[in-house]
């Protein structure tokens, strides 16, 4: 009985000495190793979320003092699932599209505006056209409209004076003030940048032309 109750305790004991020496091996062979997190992930630099951000660069009002109306026949593609724009055009998914830039919100005679868009006061001007495409969901909460919106200011701004030549002609908006003036700064720095040799190379060609 005695040898028994001694076998057993060193069985036990062994045992406990195996556990501590598998736990101090463990940590040994791990240390200075991260483990795998449960979320796997990657941080992408300059990639922002699609929540969207504001759009950057010269404004609505300063890219239609030059957008290109044979540009915005081409983003109109995008439309004309949905919407005719010649002049007496039946209307389809969406309204008929002649002539709408100045008229109320919901003019077309006989189509069925969502009561969302009905809603919303004003006319189709600039401003309103822009924030329409930039997201109907967002100018007018609650819209029959599915389309997400165009992102790029320079397609809207196509877009809209394609829009405006069909049956509309509104006048564009002022260009910005102080967008002109940091243009005529830039020309004037760039002027001040010259060098000697410029200058005097100016010089050269004034006075040849005196002569």
């Amino acid at each position: 009985m005695s040898n028994n109750n001694t076998i057993a305790g060193w069985v036990l004991a062994g045992g406990i000495a195996a556990l501590g020496f598998s736990i101090v091996s463990g940590k040994y062979f791990h240390a200075g190793k991260h483990e795998r997190p449960e979320v796997m992930g990657y941080v992408i630099e300059g990639v922002e979320s699609s929540d969207g951000a504001a759009d950057t660069g010269p404004s609505i009002e300063a890219l239609l003092q030059t957008a290109d109306i044979a540009a915005g026949e081409k983003v109109f593609g995008k439309c004309a699932a949905c919407h005719t724009i010649n002049q007496g055009g039946a209307n389809g998914i969406g309204p008929n599209l002649w002539a709408s830039m100045g008229k109320p919100h919901g003019h077309v005679a006989g189509f069925a505006y969502s009561d969302a868009l009905k809603s919303v006061p004003g006319n189709w001007d600039w401003t309103s056209m822009n924030a329409w495409l930039t997201s109907p969901r967002a100018y007018a909460p609650g819209t029959k409209m599915t389309f997400a919106g165009l992102g790029k200011a320079e397609d809207r701004a196509n877009l809209m004076v394609y829009l405006n030549a069909q049956g509309s002609n509104l006048p564009l908006p002022a260009a910005p003030v102080a967008e002109e003036e940091d243009a005529a700064e830039e020309g004037a720095e760039a002027t001040l940048e010259a060098g000697p040799e410029e200058e005097a190379s100016v010089a050269d060609e004034s006075n040849a032309a005196d002569e």
